[in-house]
């Protein structure tokens, strides 16, 4: 689990967060993003008191059996379905991440395409996802985990001996440069303290506790008591990983700054106030020198500025980083395609054979749509991937949530056919649009609680095209 939710991301963004910088319509800097991981952390214990009860009561192989059940076959897959997208594009743009480190930093100046090098990867996820059984993947995203963990052990300690400093001494450097600071107390701020928490809290709720491939993990515990123990277990761990790769962050930039990369800084003005970026002159293998900021920066100093040594341990906790969440999504959407679209396990007419076959085809086919997005994201570029990440959640997982949240804390039924496709398909369109007004006609900005907004409107939608019978106990 912590293989699976520590990707390229945590790995890469986290610790580029550190430095002041924008990141769209984002102004953030310091440790702020530990206020999202303490939203995470109360999440994890909402998830582990209230859906993995519910889960374990109802015997559930596919969570989203549950709305099936609860309110009809359309609600069944519609849940599969945005549970499959938000993990495609989820799964995606943190392979992207990785993608765009290994060709910018290894294989470009090897003359590789950036679509080869995507191609390659995909393919080796492709084959570990057919060659690796279910005892295979345990023992291999354990050794993953294990060492991208070591990893970022090894950066850290290599870059104290480097500055000759002890992990107090670098703290209080860090804080006199204000690279600590965790709390953003700008109400109108995208990173506001609060907003952050609250946000962070849903999309843990979202993102894993109606999360098949997540959810697949904790509920094939042998009983409930311990599934939430390994759920809280779990969420104590991420507190200590998450500030130890945002240490790492602060760790990079005085390593920067004290080592002569080219510090230099860039004063622009978001939401209308001044915000400085770092940036850090990067020297290409052709001589070059670029500017790099965010999911730039560890790479660029591992792979540029490091000990030979500390650059393999580099690539091989950033490909651990990849394949444990990779794989997994990868295997999920196809599993959710075929169980909860196609039905296939209750498909008497068709033979093993048939299904094993069918089953190969949807997997290829979710291997090219991957694909297809990584190209996707290589387009739209973003210097910092894991608020990008929050944004798209917030779009995705609000018809989930909203759905879920009915079916939960009302009785009610929906008997009008495609009311709920229309419901979960409009509830976006509004909060995107809503975002888009307060965005141009205010000094607020909506944050990571956009996904609050989309699954309040979901709610509500689904309350406005209630049945008046209530559900049957």
């Amino acid at each position: 689990m912590i293989g699976t939710s520590l990707s390229g991301v945590t790995f890469i963004s986290v610790p580029g967060t550190v430095g002041k910088m924008t990141a769209g319509d984002y102004a953030f800097g310091g440790f702020e993003y530990y206020m999202m991981v303490i939203g995470f952390f109360i999440g994890y214990f909402i998830v582990a008191g209230v859906l993995l009860p519910l889960y374990y009561r109802m015997n559930l192989t596919s969570i989203y059996t549950y709305l099936g059940r609860r309110f009809n076959v359309e609600a069944h897959k519609i849940g599969s379905l945005f549970f499959i997208i938000s993990r495609a594009i989820g799964a995606t743009a943190r392979l992207y991440l990785v993608v765009n480190i290994l060709q910018i930093f290894l294989l470009e100046a090897l003359g590789v395409p950036f679509w080869v090098t995507a191609f390659v990867l995909l393919l080796m996820i492709l084959l570990y996802t057919f060659e690796g059984g279910v005892k295979t993947i345990v023992i291999t995203d354990t050794l993953q985990t294990s060492f991208m963990i070591l990893s970022l052990i090894a950066c850290i300690v290599y870059i104290l001996s480097n500055l000759n400093l002890s992990f107090g001494e670098a703290y209080s450097i860090l804080e006199q440069k204000q690279y600590t600071h965790f709390i953003n107390t700008d109400i109108n701020s995208k990173t506001f303290f609060l907003k952050t928490i609250l946000g962070g809290m849903f999309i843990t709720i979202a993102m894993t506790g109606l999360d098949q491939e997540m959810m697949q993990k904790n509920i094939s515990v042998d009983n409930l008591k311990n599934s939430k123990k390994n759920m809280l277990t779990f969420a104590g761990t991420l507190l200590f990983v998450n500030l130890a790769f945002l240490f790492l962050g602060g760790l990079l930039y005085l390593f920067a700054i004290q080592n002569g990369a080219g510090y230099s800084s860039v004063t622009t003005i978001v939401e209308g106030k001044e915000v400085v970026t770092n940036l850090f002159g990067f020297k290409d293998a052709a001589g070059n020198v670029t500017n790099i900021m965010g999911d730039d920066l560890f790479p660029a100093l591992s792979l540029g500025h490091f000990p030979m040594a500390l650059s393999v341990i580099f690539i091989i906790g950033l490909i651990s980083a990849l394949f444990p969440s990779a794989d997994g999504a990868l295997t999920a959407v196809t599993s959710s395609y075929c169980v909860d679209l196609l039905g296939l396990n209750e498909d008497q007419q068709k033979t093993e054979k048939q299904k094993k076959r069918l089953r190969m085809k949807v997997h290829l086919t979710f291997t090219v749509v991957f694909f297809a997005l990584i190209m996707v994201f290589k387009v739209i570029n973003e210097k910092s991937i894991v608020y990008l990440i929050m944004e798209i959640a917030g779009y995705t997982y609000g018809p989930l949530l909203g759905l879920f949240a009915f079916g939960i804390l009302t009785k009610f039924t929906i008997v009008k056919k495609y009311a709920i496709l229309a419901v979960t398909l409009l509830a976006p369109v509004l909060t995107y649009l809503i975002n888009l007004y307060v965005t141009n006609n205010t000094d607020y900005r909506i944050g990571v609680e956009l996904i609050i907004l989309n699954g309040f409107l979901t709610f509500v939608g689904l309350w406005l095209v209630r049945s008046k019978k209530l559900e049957v106990a």
